[in-house]
């Protein structure tokens, strides 16, 4: 035994290379498969292929020579199982290198989704905004009622009242517009998540777990925002916090903004008419000549 460990190979700076390029591209595809379904079946995937080598080295000869007559099969099986899976890491790969390509650059700006998200944090009101990425969200869309209007703080503080019919639900945000609301969103169903995340919060990490969008979430019960992405959620962040965290994830620079401290006044301002605020004016002008 010592003879053998004696003529260990000399090992070349392409074979530490070589496994290096390897260990990468293994740490790549487990990091797109994170918070996947595909995970818990990769680790029992794992653990059966553990099993059969074990029995390989027992010398179990029934075993080996089933693994052998389904082995070709079982790769076909494997892309078959997990085609979701491998379609979305492959589509987060291309996007990653397109992103890259393009330096991060987007044009789109969302200072109304904060402003909105601020307002809901301070009267506790439930909200759910999901804002498109790369992947489609046309069947979350159809589920919902079509708008295709311009985004707008305005708009998004309707629709999120508490009396308002399109209350329930997301609003899918593409690019500038909102698309739709009244959304119905997939909902995450990892056994993990804390007990504390209601079905608002459990839709925005659903939502990300199967597309790259990004889901702005705020608590009806607390009035605390927080964001998800990837499958991930942050909970407890500020407005300033949310606008650096859409900024990041979007890959763009935002420049600094002052949010207001209390947006009451101005919905107060926004919700009376035209022509109330004139008749006030002509009141008090004519209390005045009075």
């Amino acid at each position: 035994m010592l003879q053998s460990l004696g003529r260990i190979p000399e090992i070349s700076w392409t074979s530490v290379a070589d496994i290096l390029i390897v260990a990468l591209v293994i740490y790549g595809f487990l990091k797109l498969l994170k918070w996947t379904h595909a995970m818990p079946a990769l680790l029992g995937l794992a653990a059966v292929a553990f099993a059969l080598y074990m029995a390989h080295l027992e010398d179990l000869k029934t075993i080996d020579w089933l693994v052998a007559a389904l082995l070709p099969l079982s790769i076909f099986a494997v892309v078959v199982v997990f085609a979701a899976e491998i379609r979305y890491a492959l589509g987060r790969l291309g996007r990653s290198l397109s992103m890259s390509r393009m330096g991060g650059r987007r044009v789109e700006t969302y200072d109304d989704i904060v402003l909105a998200a601020n307002l809901f944090a301070q009267n506790k009101i439930g909200a759910l905004i999901v804002i498109e990425r790369e992947d489609g969200l046309g069947s979350s869309i159809d589920s919902g009622v079509a708008l295709d209007a311009n985004l707008s703080y305005d708009l998004l503080a309707t629709i999120f009242q508490k009396t308002a019919p399109l209350h329930d639900g997301a609003v899918i945000v593409q690019k500038d517009r909102i698309a739709a609301a009244a959304c119905f969103l997939p909902l995450a169903t990892d056994p993990q998540l804390s007990t504390q995340l209601g079905t608002r919060h459990r839709a925005g990490i659903g939502i990300t777990q199967e597309t790259d969008a990004i889901a702005v979430i705020v608590s009806e019960e607390t009035g605390k925002i927080s964001i998800a992405s990837g499958g991930e959620i942050e909970r407890d962040i500020t407005a300033e916090n949310l606008r650096e965290r859409i900024s990041e994830l979007l890959r763009r620079y935002i420049p600094r903004a002052t949010l207001p401290t209390s947006a009451t006044d101005r919905d107060l301002a926004n919700s009376t008419p035209a022509h109330a605020r004139r008749a006030e004016d002509e009141t008090v002008a004519n209390g005045a000549e009075l």
